[in-house]
């Protein structure tokens, strides 16, 4: 167990407790840097950091005991004052441990911490450079944008992601990426120095996604795409993944049918991906069958309608001519579209393959957002690439996509752009940037590979908000927590459903489900890939 400690920690032996910023935590539940100490040369770039896990602990009934500690008596009957030190040690008693619904523990922690390094100055936190290793551009353009993501940074700088590792995962790499993602946050947010080689990473990267090997030019969204479902799968705290079979779904109880669907996907993926970045779409399918009857309302088919909900982790939205704004090509992006051809449904009623609608509708938003522009295009012709390079645009803050949710529950939607990867140029002589909101000054700064400039003053001016360069848009929920604006992340598992993106509602014992055939859970206090789930039906959800 090391012994350096980053921030305003204090350490007791009284209890064996250990508090980070007023945050105690027990010494068996937390570990330090595996590096073990860090030579008095390098301790500036790299810092020790304090590493807390999924367990808080609160204080009950304070104010009782700390009055009753004030004075007591003597064995001869005299009272005396006991002062601060006994009132401590009654504090410390009376602390319970409690698992943690959100990170927040961690985002004070990791705050404080980096405050402590930088004491003089935070010139340096969240403003390193990235080394172009030779066409890597792409890469350093989407890490920038991640390293910028509050979230995510703050859970592997300051929590112990390394005991949610899965060594068994055959999908992952044995937590290999996700370490080496760690390491290389830790330099552009601990470090001294005004770039970092990611030479390393890259080398980690190439090893398990051989598309990314050697100094061509690749896609930065392609990139992100296989980092964020490489780090979920060295993460997922699914050990036992369970066979589920989805069930088709009608439309006539789709609130219900969305917490199902959710649930049965938590059962085979928990991880900090699934919690900050996955939101869930809904697939609408409508029979079209010519050879039927027309319906009441004129439209042709049976009436079968297939709806399913689906995970998703980032919006791929297409431009057209006709699009000017972001909001333009989401709409674009949940137009019906008919199935005609080789692309006809296979209609259960009907028996037979037919004409079908198909919709897409963002149903239930993650805290995270982020959307991609398909700039790129390729011919159906010769396979050639091309970029489009209408110019989009889209909101900096307050982007409000009620009207596009259509699930009435779950958190207001309404977001703000944190970070931007850009593409600069055409497809076979482009470039990638990226623009990101620093967490200290809310200041936006550009970040071209090993260098990076700002504060910018007028962010309309440098092109933020609209342009033909932006890719790949990252946005957070904004939420008024004590009349202040947060972006909750909020660690779903089976255990504990009030938690579900679903239920986050004003009144959450007005929902009921009609369905009784689904699950409900006993939360028996273990950790989450020890949770029983008991197949009894899916009764009232109370607060």
């Amino acid at each position: 167990m090391g012994n350096n400690c980053v921030g305003n920690c204090k350490s007791s032996n009284t209890d064996n407790v250990v508090v980070v910023q007023g945050s105690p935590i027990r010494n068996h539940e937390r570990q330090w840097s595996d590096r073990g100490r860090v030579p008095a040369n390098n301790r500036s770039t790299l810092q020790s950091m304090a590493r807390v896990g999924s367990r808080v602990f609160k204080q009950t009934s304070l104010d009782a005991d700390i009055e009753a500690a004030g004075t007591s008596h003597s064995q001869n009957g005299d009272i005396f004052d006991n002062g601060n030190k006994q009132q401590q040690q009654v504090k410390r008693a009376t602390l319970t441990e409690h698992k943690a619904s959100t990170y927040e523990h961690v985002h004070e922690m990791v705050q404080e911490s980096i405050d402590s390094i930088h004491q003089t100055s935070k010139a340096k936190a969240g403003r390193v450079g990235l080394t172009n290793l030779g066409n890597t551009c792409f890469m350093n353009s989407s890490l920038q944008c991640l390293s910028n993501t509050i979230p995510l940074s703050d859970y592997v700088l300051g929590y112990d992601y390394r005991s949610e590792i899965n060594h068994d995962n055959f999908l992952g790499t044995q937590g290999q990426l996700v370490s080496s993602y760690a390491e290389l946050i830790k330099h552009l947010w601990l470090g001294s120095k005004s770039s970092y080689n990611p030479s390393s990473f890259k080398n980690i990267l190439s090893k398990f996604a051989p598309q990314f090997e050697g100094y061509e030019q690749q896609d930065s969204q392609e990139l992100l795409a296989y980092l964020l479902d490489g780090i979920h799968e060295d993460l997922n705290r699914v050990k036992k993944k369970p066979y589920i079979e989805e069930k088709d779904c009608d439309g006539t109880n789709d609130e219900g049918d969305a917490i199902t669907s959710w649930s049965n996907y938590l059962q085979r993926n928990q991880s900090i991906i699934v919690d900050m970045f996955q939101g869930q779409l809904r697939s609408t399918i409508t029979c079209r069958n010519q050879q039927c009857k027309q319906q009441s309302n004129g439209t042709d088919g049976c009436g079968h309608i297939n709806v399913k909900f689906d995970p998703f982790m980032y919006l791929s939205l297409p431009i057209s001519d006709n699009c000017n704004t972001l909001d333009d090509c989401l709409d674009l992006y949940c137009e019906e579209e008919l199935l005609v051809g080789d692309e006809q449904w296979y209609c259960p009623k009907c028996k037979t393959h037919v004409d079908a609608t198909k919709k897409i509708d963002l149903f239930m938003l993650p805290p995270i957002l982020i959307i991609h522009l398909k700039r790129f295009k390729v011919s159906s012709y010769g396979g050639n690439r091309s970029k489009i390079t209408k110019s989009i645009q889209y909101p900096l803050n307050d982007w409000n996509l009620s009207k596009q949710k259509k699930s009435s529950s779950g958190i207001y939607p309404l977001y703000d752009c944190y970070a931007i990867s850009q593409h600069h140029g055409s497809v076979g002589y482009g470039h990638y940037t990226a623009h990101a909101k620093n967490r200290f000054d809310g200041m936006w700064y550009n970040f071209n590979d090993s260098i990076v400039n700002g504060p910018v003053v007028n962010p309309r001016s440098e092109g933020l908000g609209s342009g033909s360069s932006a890719y790949c848009l990252f946005y957070n929920r904004v939420e008024r927590v004590d009349s202040e604006k947060k972006t909750v992340i909020r660690r779903q598992s089976i255990s504990r459903p009030e938690l579900w993106p679903h239920l986050q509602r004003e009144k959450v014992t007005e929902w009921k489900s009609v369905r009784v055939n689904d699950y409900v859970w006993k939360d028996d206090g273990d950790d989450d890939d020890n949770e029983e789930k008991v197949q009894m039906g899916l009764g009232r959800v109370t607060e």
